[in-house]
């Protein structure tokens, strides 16, 4: 493999996301994201149940998805934070599907198909890493099903019990 090619085409991807988007876009799109996945019945527990500092939060999905899609190296985050948490191939299904609507309705439809395909391959990289974290190793276009529902609630006691 040509390293100075490949160097070229990432500069020149880079290059052709930049002319198309912005910080302004990013931060447009991540709280648009973030109001919807507050309010929605699935996801809205799991976030709410660990995120205390809604802005702080904000704050860094910008710098994450800046450093990810303007390659700006503002985020050093962990994956490891996604790892215990009590989700599994549906949860990701529904976060993909408000990502897909956030950012149809926010970006124009060429950065929203950027956004879109970096959203997805995020998903996947996180439920693989989620279904590891549970000694589960995936094959190839098998999806991480925890043995039990996943609740928003997994780990508190239940009522009556």
């Amino acid at each position: 493999m040509d390293m100075t090619a490949t160097s070229v085409e990432l500069s020149s991807g880079a290059c052709a996301r930049s002319a198309i988007l912005d910080e302004d876009m990013i931060a447009r799109l991540v709280h648009a994201f973030y109001e919807a996945v507050r309010a929605d019945a699935l996801l809205g527990p799991v976030f709410g149940a660990r995120i205390q500092d809604w802005p702080v939060h904000l704050a860094r999905m910008c710098a994450f998805w800046s450093s990810v899609m303007l390659m700006t190296g503002s985020y050093h985050g962990p994956m490891e934070k996604h790892q215990a948490l009590p989700i599994d191939a549906g949860h990701f299904d529904r976060w993909l599907e408000l990502f897909r609507r956030s950012a149809n309705a926010v970006c124009p439809p060429e950065a929203a198909a950027l956004f879109i395909e970096r959203a997805g391959r995020i998903a996947e990289s996180l439920e693989l890493g989620r279904a590891l974290n549970d000694g589960v190793l995936l094959k190839r276009g098998t999806r991480y099903r925890q043995a039990t529902p996943a609740r928003p609630e997994a780990g508190r006691p239940q009522e009556g019990a």
